[in-house]
């Protein structure tokens, strides 16, 4: 089921009675989700993604835009009459029932055309057990499951009403990291297997990336960029996303574009054709540094972090906006016992310059 967004808006009273003005979580975003796709709304706290996702759902209500699933508007449609599969950060599940009594219940509140016998509810609650691997556990109460087993149970009790959209708000943050990691991975093993469009609520980079079809990237309520991971990755629109995205952080430094070349400080760094004269920031990834003593950019080294089949050469630098520069580089490079300094040559590919005030992203 396709989902489309077209110019939604969201916007609150003032928690000051005294002010009139009203606060704005979402402000005016557009965007499509393909059919059969997961896609992961990425932000900060307060970026507006859990409000946009109750907006899909119908929890909250539009100020403005109109939201379509399919060629259907849903936008004044109650919750229950979109057919919506929603799951809670805190799994909601009724502490009192079995797991399989969770899992039916949506069931057991049909009604009309949609009411289901008794065997049609226990062998849709059976395959959906089965489907996220809790099927052994359908006679357990929630209280006797860990964290990464009710998350299973609130997934299989969103997925047993056949949603046409299923929408998952922060649904990892309450477990541990490995159990994170697992769980992410059932996540879009389930998806794949049911083909059901899936949104997916974190404020974590990493989960997004390695699980989304596509991430939406808000700051503010505003969407700030939308591609396949990767891409957005390679190429940030602007210097948020490029920070926001990325474990170690993109390097950012303070330089200036002059007579068609870059500058860090008084060291030229590359041509930059098509570019103004102006004050930029430059963000360069830590994997875009070449370890080379004739390199172009100068800096100050501190130390070697060893990772394996690869090593991050750490350092500083006086235009740095970062407290420290992280250089990702292979463990064959060895520095030079005593060395005050470390030189890099830059790839172009991992090279970005965003505008000083619009911290937009200036292309050459």
């Amino acid at each position: 089921m396709k989902v489309v967004l077209e110019h939604v808006t969201k916007r609150f009273p003032n928690r000051d009675k005294k002010i009139k003005t009203e606060v704005t979580a979402v402000n005016d975003i557009s965007f499509e989700i393909p059919d059969g796709k997961l896609i992961g709304l990425l932000g900060p706290s307060g970026c507006g993604k859990s409000t946009t996702l109750y907006m899909i759902c119908g929890l909250q209500k539009l100020t403005e835009g109109r939201i379509y699933f399919g060629e259907e508007d849903v936008s004044d449609l109650s919750p229950e009459n979109r057919g919506v599969g929603l799951v809670f950060q805190n799994y909601a599940l009724y502490p009192h029932m079995t797991v399989k009594q969770n899992i039916m219940f949506p069931l057991e509140n049909l009604k009309g055309d949609d009411k289901l016998t008794k065997d049609e509810m226990l062998e849709r609650t059976y395959k959906v057990a089965k489907l996220v691997q809790i099927d052994e556990l359908l006679e357990r109460k929630p209280s006797e499951l860990s964290g990464g087993q009710q998350q299973r149970v609130a997934i299989a009790r969103a997925l047993v009403k056949m949603p046409r959209v299923l929408l998952l708000d922060e649904p990892l943050s309450n477990l541990d990291a490995r159990l994170r990691l697992q769980t992410r991975e059932e996540i879009r093993r389930i998806q794949r297997e049911t083909n059901i469009t899936t949104v997916f609520v974190t404020h974590d980079q990493e989960e997004a990336m390695s699980i989304s079809d596509q991430i939406v990237v808000m700051k503010l309520g505003v969407v700030q960029q939308m591609g396949v991971p990767q891409e957005v990755y390679n190429n940030p629109a602007n210097l948020f996303v490029a920070k926001f995205l990325g474990t170690p952080p993109v390097n950012v430094f303070r330089g200036e574009v002059k007579g068609g070349a870059l500058y860090i400080a008084d060291e030229r760094i590359c041509n930059t054709p098509g570019i103004s004269d102006r004050a930029v920031y430059v963000g360069i990834r830590p994997e875009g540094f070449i370890y080379s003593p004739n390199g172009v950019l100068t800096c100050d080294f501190q130390n070697v972090e060893v990772m394996g089949g690869a090593i991050s050469i750490v350092s500083s630098h006086k235009e740095s906006e970062n407290a420290i520069i992280r250089a990702t580089v292979m463990d064959d490079v060895k520095i030079p016992e005593g060395a005050a300094t470390v030189k890099f040559d830059i790839k172009p590919n991992k090279l970005y310059v965003f505008d000083r005030e619009t911290e937009e992203r200036l292309y050459f």
